[in-house]
Order: structure tokens, then C-alpha cells, then sequence
């Protein structure tokens, strides 16, 4: 156990100072899409952000750094949206209890047994039956059911166990079943751990346009750069794929190769980033889905290309070896990366041009929303290094 924790220590350390040395795991992409997303807000907002540049910049990756801190924070970074449903995801509520409600299980127990409710759900019901515990079958209108969801179940989200009372059961179904026989449902959360990032969009939308109408600046500088970290996660087509890193194509490491390895050669020198202003988002949740729906459209093309592109060149051609952080690394060579990128077309530059436009358009939204405070005239804040504090229980995906 000591082992483990080292490392996961270890870990977390070398990520924390490696923004200061090389630029790796996606953080370029992130820093150089919150800076250049500065630059499309109007002047009523452009002075408070520029004089925070470097915290934006910086602070750009904290999301990244945090992701063995709390189980919580992976899952909002990706959506493995192909396991739910296909273009456009009809069936993928696009309210997150509801979506939470769909996919979870509903367990019952009592001091000796433990059983499942089967459920159906429609638009107008739910119901749960189950063949144990005396054969219990409960239904209720299902817009009644996610109310109290979200009155009651939806502040257990952080809990390790979401448990309900025999008693809470029977004041809903209008029932006495569930306190007589001393049975507590259990509810099982198995949405969650396939990814959130476009319900943790709308809730960081919220979060943001809050610390505006609070003048809480710290906080709005806080927000403003975790916010364009998960836009830009939400603009990576591998991020909406339950075959995020190629590993159920033989394409293992695919992700880097797409995210970091292609904008460290080429983005500079390369890509236009005048991506015009920032615009009003009249319908946020929409939009956050038409994010998600255009990154995973383009999924077939970033796993088709690479894997025609891998067969064709010669294998001693494909990775070379290169310093960082004092370590010798294996990674493509940048004729295949080039090689690749324009197979792909102007994609990785179309992604980030989007991604840029995405998170100035949010960052203006919130603040229109709050009423347009004034905040040029707030005071440049510090940068402070955030502090770190390791679990090693958290399990995250081998390439994040």
C-alpha cells in the first residue's frame, strides 16, 4: 500500500512542475486555447482578463492536475458517448438527473437479502417491479418521480452510498411496504463513470455567472480558467468515445498522438486562431450538445486515417525518441504526424478554432447573464499554484 501511494504521490508531483519545464498531456493545447479565447472578449471584459493573463494560461491545466485528488473530477472531462446511443443521441437525456435516473439501478436489502427492481421508464411513467421481497411493483408518473429525485437523491450525488429509508420509499409510492418489512433502497449510479463533461458544462455555466453577480473575482478567475479546460476537453473527439485511447482498435496511444502531439508541432506555426468574437449563447444547453455531437462525427475519421496511415508506413518511421522532463520518450515522429494531420485535413485546427470560440462565448455569457457587471477596474490577481492533495483510491483512465 505504501508502494502505491509513492507513486501515486510521485505521479502527481511530476505533473505539478511539468508546466513550468515542457509542455505535455494535452497541456499546451490547453494554455494556448485559454489565451487565445481572452482575445474574443469585448473590451468591457478584455481588460480584467488580460491582466490575468498568465493566470489563465497557467491555471489552465488544474483540472488535469486534480484528477487523482477525488473520483469526481475524471468523469467530468470526457463523455464515452457511444455507449449509450448514436448521432444525434435521442436517447441520452440531456438533463443529468434524468440521465441518472435512466441508467442507474434500484437495489433493495434488508438485513438478510438484496434484490434489484427491474425498471421501465416512459415519458409519462416509471415502474419498478421485482419478483422477490413479495413480489413489489410500484409505479408513478414519471415527471413526479424525477422531482423528488432532485429534492431528495440529487444532494446524495458526492455520497458514497446513495441510500434511501424504507420510509422516504413509502412516502413516495404512498405505500407501507418498505418501513414494515425494514427494506432500504439502494440506488447505483452507473452513468456517472462513462463520463459528464456536457452536464459539468452547464454547471460550471452556472458556478460562473454566480461569482459574477458576487463580484467574487478570485472566483470568477478560478472558474474562467477551469471552464475553457473542459470546453476543450469537450471538443476532442476521443473524448466522446468509450475507445478513448485506440485500445479497442489497436491503436493504443491514439490519444496523445491526436490531442498533444499534433498542436506541440503544428499549431503555432500553422493554424490560424483569428477566430472572430465572442457571441451571446442563447441556448447553453444546445449548444454544449452540438459540441459533443460535432467532436464525436469526426471519431471514424481520427481512427480510420490512422489505422490506413499505420499500415502503410513503415513501422521504424512511425516513433522516434525524444528528452522530456530528463526522461527519453517514445513518441511519433513528426514526419507521421505530419503525414497524419493532413490526411485528417484542417480537423485538429477546426477543434481547437472552436474550442477557442467556445470558451470566449461561455466566459461572455456568464457575464451577461450576471447583469454585465464591471470588472475591468478589478485588481490583477496572484498566481498561486493550487495545492494538490493525492488519493490513492481514485482510479482514472491509463492515458489521463
Amino acid at each position: 500500500m505504501k508502494i502505491k501511494l509513492f507513486f501515486f504521490i510521485a505521479f502527481a508531483a511530476l505533473i505539478s512542475i511539468s508546466w513550468c519545464k515542457v509542455d505535455v498531456w494535452g497541456f499546451y493545447g490547453h494554455r494556448l486555447i485559454n489565451k487565445m479565447a481572452v482575445f474574443t472578449l469585448p473590451p468591457e471584459m478584455m481588460g480584467f482578463y488580460k491582466s490575468n493573463m498568465d493566470y489563465m494560461v497557467t491555471h489552465a491545466v488544474d483540472p488535469d492536475m486534480r484528477r487523482y485528488a477525488t473520483k469526481h473530477e475524471g468523469v467530468r472531462h470526457f463523455i464515452d458517448i457511444d455507449k449509450w446511443d448514436v448521432i444525434p443521441f435521442p436517447n441520452v437525456p440531456r438533463d443529468f438527473e434524468e440521465a441518472i435516473i435512466k441508467y442507474c439501478r434500484i437495489k433493495l436489502a434488508n438485513t438478510k437479502d438484496t434484490f434489484y427492481f427491474d425498471k421501465v421508464i416512459s415519458e409519462d411513467s416509471i415502474v419498478l417491479s421485482t419478483e422477490s421481497f413479495g413480489g413489489v411493483r410500484l409505479a408513478m408518473s414519471y415527471p413526479v418521480f424525477v422531482k423528488y429525485w432532485k429534492k431528495i437523491v440529487k444532494p446524495m450525488y458526492y455520497e458514497d452510498e446513495w441510500k434511501l429509508s424504507g420510509y422516504d420509499i413509502d412516502e413516495l409510492f404512498d405505500t407501507r411496504y418498505f418501513s414494515g418489512n425494514n427494506v432500504d433502497v439502494l440506488i447505483e449510479d452507473h452513468f456517472s463513470e462513462h463520463g459528464i463533461v456536457p452536464y459539468h458544462l452547464e454547471e460550471m455555466l452556472r458556478r460562473l455567472t454566480y461569482a459574477f453577480e458576487k463580484h467574487d473575482m478570485d472566483g470568477v478567475l478560478r472558474l474562467s480558467a477551469e471552464f475553457g479546460h473542459y470546453i476543450a476537453d469537450a471538443h476532442v473527439p476521443l473524448h466522446t468515445t468509450s475507445n478513448y485511447n485506440g485500445q479497442l482498435s489497436n491503436q493504443v496511444g491514439i490519444h496523445a498522438f491526436w490531442e498533444s502531439r499534433i498542436p506541440e508541432l503544428f499549431a503555432e506555426r500553422e493554424y490560424d486562431f483569428f477566430v472572430g468574437k465572442a457571441e451571446y449563447i442563447e441556448h447553453p444547453r444546445d449548444y454544449i450538445w452540438n459540441i459533443i455531437i460535432g467532436a464525436h462525427s469526426h471519431l471514424d475519421s481520427v481512427l480510420a486515417i490512422e489505422k490506413r496511415l499505420s499500415q502503410t508506413y513503415e513501422s521504424d518511421k512511425q516513433f522516434c525518441y525524444d528528452e522530456r522532463l530528463s526522461q527519453t520518450i517514445r513518441i511519433q515522429c513528426e514526419d507521421y504526424a505530419k503525414a497524419y494531420t493532413e490526411a485528417m485535413g484542417s480537423m485538429v485546427e477546426d477543434q481547437m478554432r472552436k474550442a477557442i470560440h467556445a470558451t470566449g462565448s461561455f466566459l461572455y455569457t456568464a457575464w451577461v447573464n450576471a447583469g454585465q457587471p464591471e470588472i475591468n477596474n478589478a485588481k490583477q490577481l496572484a498566481v498561486v499554484p493550487e495545492k494538490i492533495v493525492v488519493d490513492p483510491n481514485v482510479k482514472t483512465r491509463p492515458h489521463e
